[in-house]
């Protein structure tokens, strides 16, 4: 089951590659994380969890550690779209530029982050068609970066399993 799993990581990938991209500009990444990449991402957000008091990073931690793959959807280098929108929290794009580095970099031009939010949507939407237990996970992107297992500037992850029961739904806190 397990090689079925990281085919259908592969297909999301796919998904997430051809979904629709603002002007038609693509700076979204795709990842496919399989074996001890797995294992190393879910105890790193395990250990993190636990030495910064924080129950959802062990939760989502274990929950990767029972997942076959993970797909780690994120954006790289998002030029601004360029409309003066505000929706960033400035006024014109040109004021846009990257001055935080905690969690995620940014700031980010609201429609790259759409994109973003597309290209996962459709990649769940591949899982969810081929019956494949997922949960969208800000957690892993942000432990990915840390780890530099990824140079996303903002990046998501999707852990797969398929198990009698969807471990990443009616999950207990710790």
């Amino acid at each position: 089951m397990k090689e079925a799993i990281i085919d259908i990581a592969r297909f999301m990938a796919v998904s997430a590659r051809t979904a629709p991209k603002s002007k038609g500009e693509d700076f979204v990444t795709i990842e496919v994380l399989e074996g001890d990449k797995v294992t190393e991402i879910g105890q790193a957000m395990v250990r993190w969890g636990e030495e910064n008091g924080i129950n959802g990073f062990i939760r989502d931690g274990r929950n990767v550690l029972a997942s076959d793959a993970v797909v780690l959807v994120g954006i790289k280098d998002a030029e601004p779209l360029g409309l003066n929108c505000g929706a960033c929290g400035f006024d014109l794009c040109t004021e846009l530029l990257p001055e935080n580095k905690s969690q995620f970099k940014g700031p980010q031009c609201a429609f790259r982050l759409v994109d973003l939010g597309i290209a996962v949507g459709s990649a769940v939407k591949t899982a969810s068609i081929l019956n494949v237990d997922n949960r969208i996970m800000y957690r892993i992107g942000m432990i990915a970066r840390k780890r530099d297992m990824i140079n996303d500037d903002v990046v998501l992850g999707i852990p797969l399993s398929a198990h009698g029961k969807n471990v990443y739904f009616d999950r207990k806190e710790q």
